[in-house]
């Protein structure tokens, strides 16, 4: 049975984060402060979601990923519910995330209400030192996305 709850940024598995982001640092800097939340299949985790207050002084999802041998059975989409849920519930009134400008994972977004709020050009060639590929095809762009609760 699939349940979720918080869970501390120290207790979550560096290589779940990775699947989602592949900076080390760039998680490390994120994670102070960080609420985290995890889907947990029995004792296990198989998913988190991390979110934290960014430079807009607004909440933003930094982070959510799933093992990949339990993707595409709903749980993102389960988790990121459970999280909107949350927040709402404690008064927050809009959610920021960035993505790639393609990919399942913008449609992901789009399909929980996120909408596209503008582009920061060459995002992923300027923060990464490794190129990120998607289905071949090399990421450049961050599209930001925001969800108004």
């Amino acid at each position: 049975m699939l349940t979720f709850r918080v869970v501390h940024g120290k207790k979550v598995p560096l290589d779940l984060l990775l699947i989602a982001d592949a900076s080390e640092d760039s998680i490390n800097q994120y994670l102070i402060g960080a609420h985290c939340f995890g889907a947990f299949d029995e004792s296990n985790i198989v998913g988190v979601c991390v979110v934290n207050r960014n430079l807009n002084d607004c909440i933003e999802i930094y982070n959510i990923s799933v093992l990949p041998e339990k993707q595409k059975q709903g749980i993102g989409t389960k988790l990121l519910e459970f999280v909107i849920k949350k927040l709402v519930d404690s008064g927050e009134k809009r959610i920021e995330l960035g993505t790639g400008t393609f990919g399942y994972q913008l449609m992901f977004y789009q399909r929980l209400g996120f909408r596209v709020e503008n582009v920061w050009r060459d995002h992923f060639i300027d923060n990464y030192d490794e190129p990120i590929f998607v289905d071949g095809l090399q990421l450049r762009d961050m599209l930001r996305l925001c969800l108004v609760l």
